[in-house]
């Protein structure tokens, strides 16, 4: 596919956004009513994928019905010259997987309206029946103003209630090593809660530069979510406070019932305690400071 003259159905290709393992997102405008959207298709090499086109049509059943800014919208799915691709909302920010590459200092500023616009984002997907599952920073976009959008609907799952929460089951193991809740890890069935330890080893990423754990090979890992007291987010970033740490360690107990009990009420905890010592200057002023200083430096 290249950028300017390919279409996908009625589509056409703009610009190619990003890449991943699995598929390319692009930029697209739609041939006759010019509304400019976001088309996600597989990678060539896996386009006859009977599993990843089960993603993509799943990511349309979970996502057509939502409605919130912080949830990337989901339209439609369509397959075109056995292509087959899903059209979203368009956006154009990176992942805040990226946005950490850039530094801490970049984004310290904009942490508080990050945890507040994310998890009122995946507070809703909760409210709305299902449980993500796949909780990282990689699946949500931030602008450069710290706006964010939860995306990637593939390993949702419907929360089970009533009665069926107490039922036994087994649930097939899936999810990203670095963040999985220990029930998650153990097949059990999850709920909004899985979704809060995954969210509370993210929180600390964006203050630490890096995951909560890491280990030489994936099976030292899961031991470490399973097993290993949650580290102090303190002892890397001496600028958070006590508090703020402690809800870190809160929403990371082993222990689902230990945890807060909603990610709307991790948020709400959050906005109510105090994060940094001092808090981190806006970058984006600084950039604005630089340019002002060279116009006058130049005239």
């Amino acid at each position: 596919m290249a950028a300017g003259r390919d279409f996908l159905g009625s589509y056409r290709l703009v610009r190619l956004i990003r890449a991943g393992a699995t598929c390319q997102v692009w930029e697209a405008v739609h041939d006759s009513t010019g509304n400019r959207v976001a088309i996600k298709a597989l990678q060539p090499e896996i386009r006859t994928d009977r599993v990843e086109i089960a993603y993509l049509r799943h990511e349309l059943e979970v996502g057509h019905d939502l409605d919130h800014p912080n949830v990337i919208q989901v339209y439609d799915f369509h397959t075109d010259r056995e292509i087959p691709f899903l059209v979203l909302e368009l956006s154009t920010a990176r992942n805040m997987k990226l946005r950490l590459r850039d530094g801490l200092d970049q984004i310290a500023y904009f942490v508080p309206t990050i945890i507040q616009q994310a998890g009122q984002g995946l507070g809703y997907f909760h409210e709305q029946g299902w449980v993500h599952r796949d909780v990282k920073p990689d699946n949500f976009l931030v602008d450069d103003k710290g706006n964010v959008k939860l995306i990637d609907f593939a390993l949702a799952l419907k929360q089970r209630t009533g009665i069926g929460r107490l039922m036994p089951s087994k649930v097939k193991v899936q999810g990203t090593r670095s963040y999985m809740a220990p029930e998650q890890i153990r097949g059990k069935a999850v709920d909004a809660r899985a979704d809060l330890y995954s969210f509370g080893c993210l929180v600390y990423e964006l203050l630490a530069g890096k995951p909560p754990f890491t280990a030489s090979t994936p099976e030292e890992l899961l031991r470490k979510h399973l097993y290993s007291p949650a580290p102090s987010v303190t002892t890397v970033n001496d600028n958070v406070t006590s508090d703020f740490n402690q809800l870190i360690l809160q929403a990371m107990a082993k222990s689902a019932d230990e945890r807060p009990q909603s990610l709307l009420e991790f948020t709400e905890l959050a906005a109510k305690t105090r994060l940094f010592r001092r808090f981190p200057k806006n970058p984006l002023s600084e950039i604005t400071e630089a340019t002002s200083t060279d116009k006058e430096s130049t005239e």
